[in-house]
């Protein structure tokens, strides 16, 4: 896999760790890493062989970005990354949107602890929106004593200080944050990609959709100031990136919680004077704070990409109300009508919940009406499970197990009939591709991303891994394309 460490600001200031622990950040997490560093080599040596880590990352592109921050401290401080958990330190960066998320983990976690008894030097991490839950870290402390470092979502920045905490003492370390205001920059990144990155521009979440856990698990709202979001593209892109995503829970709702209110429209504006940058994705956008400012900034750009993911949710103007969402069928619709009045060529796609509870036949014909009309070029399709800790879990008429099959079975052939026939009207066109990996079926094949999102094969090689060529799009196969290059 391919990784490349993101340049970081010069603000390690040459740390000497026989001095005064800094109280500041980031110069704080310097010194905990050089800290870091010496225990790693000691245990390197008493070992005889370089240590190796592996983070599984479950769930969002946030959680993603998390990662990446994870592994630029881990190789900073002397672990080399494998790509299994058979390593001497694997960290669980975890999701915890569906219950059934949880129980992956805790069964991955058994499986960990057989391989612990034969391996007692190997070390266990634990982090991510799961670990926000109090019953969660209490069964850990009571079921799974043999994991080292537990930590949550507010707090990663600290992960250089926690590590050295699970190396030097012999209890589970856990450090859990109700929330935070605290944004630290600079810290190491360890980047997948070369030519892509996410790039995190909020954390948290106001809205408490009734059926949504991440407002509780993830805090409050709270924005990045302008000048430190430029400041990391601008490294990026001398750092050899073309492509960024803008991340945040809603980033809609950008900048109103700083001093200086900023609206996610004029960051755009920003971002697009960046030169050496060449597209510019985001999500995601929620409808209630979808503003005429963003449609008018997004038609005129030349970078940002033509797609906007808009969860729509419920077609049924009844349902968005009982989920919390602040904007009924019409409204949703008409954000839709200027969207396509702007950028004729947008894709559109969205995420659809079946069987919230209460929903009826009628309900989930309004979906499916809101279906048709819009016609996505896809939809992420699930079907609601009930998640402890949110209202909708308490919620009475709670949908028969059949009924929300059928439903689902009807919108989601809808959902695939659309997307189908959208991906064959620009069969035959010449667009730009981003390259982004070789095929992982052939060889002969590189595999790439038009602006709409959309995936083409098409023969290439290495050499064109992060490069933006244009391709036609010769052959539709319904959710990708095969193309050959001009």
């Amino acid at each position: 896999m391919e990784t490349v460490k993101s340049i970081q600001a010069d603000t390690k200031n040459d740390i000497n760790i026989n001095t005064e622990v800094p109280v500041t950040e980031p110069q704080r997490q310097f010194y905990y890493m050089d800290l870091a560093k010496q225990l790693v080599s000691e245990r390197t040596k008493a070992c005889g062989h370089p240590l190796t880590f592996h983070v599984e990352t479950f769930g969002c592109q946030m959680n993603a970005r998390d990662s990446e921050k994870l592994r630029g401290i881990l190789e900073t401080i002397g672990y080399e990354q494998v790509d299994t958990e058979d390593a001497d330190f694997v960290i669980y960066n975890t999701c915890t949107v569906r219950e059934n998320a949880n129980n992956k983990v805790y069964g991955r976690l058994g499986t960990l602890g057989s391989y612990k008894k034969k391996h007692p030097q190997m070390m266990i991490a634990l982090c991510g929106c799961m670990m926000q839950e109090e019953h969660v870290v209490e069964r850990l402390k009571k079921d799974f004593r043999f994991v080292n470092l537990v930590f949550g979502t507010h707090n990663i920045f600290k992960f250089a200080e926690l590590v050295v905490r699970a190396l030097t003492e012999k209890q589970m370390v856990v450090d859990i944050w109700e929330g935070t205001t605290e944004i630290v920059e600079d810290l190491p990144v360890e980047r997948k990609y070369s030519f892509k990155s996410g790039v995190n521009i909020m954390f948290g979440c106001n809205n408490f959709c009734s059926y949504c856990i991440v407002p509780y698990v993830r805090g409050r709202e709270r924005s990045r100031e302008p000048k430190d979001i430029i400041r990391e593209i601008e490294r990026l892109v001398a750092d050899g990136v073309v492509e960024i995503m803008l991340l945040g829970q809603n980033v809609n709702s950008y900048g109103k919680t700083l001093e200086h209110p900023v609206t996610f429209a004029q960051l755009l504006r920003e971002v697009e004077q960046i030169e050496g940058l060449e597209r510019i994705r985001f999500m995601t956008s929620h409808p209630k704070d979808l503003s005429d400012e963003l449609i008018e900034v997004m038609a005129q750009s030349k970078k940002i990409c033509k797609h906007m993911h808009l969860p729509l949710q419920s077609g049924s103007s009844r349902i968005l109300k009982a989920m919390n969402r602040h904007y009924d069928k019409e409204q949703y619709l008409t954000l839709v009508d200027k969207l396509r009045a702007a950028i004729p060529d947008i894709a559109i796609t969205t995420d659809i919940i079946v069987g919230f509870p209460g929903e009826t036949k009628e309900d989930a014909l309004e979906t499916l009406d809101v279906v048709r009309r819009v016609r996505y070029d896809s939809a992420f399709t699930f079907i609601y499970s009930k998640r402890s800790g949110t209202p909708a879990a308490e919620m009475e008429n709670q949908v028969p197990e059949q009924e929300i099959k059928e439903n689902f079975d009807m919108i989601l052939k809808e959902v695939q009939h659309i997307a189908t026939e959208k991906a064959h009207l620009i069969e035959g066109q010449v667009q730009p591709v981003l390259v982004e990996q070789i095929n992982e079926h052939d060889a002969s094949l590189v595999t790439g991303r038009l602006s709409n999102n959309s995936v083409v094969h098409f023969p290439g090689d290495s050499s064109l891994i992060g490069k933006i060529v244009d391709v036609r799009l010769a052959q539709c196969k319904g959710f990708y394309y095969i193309g050959e290059q001009v």
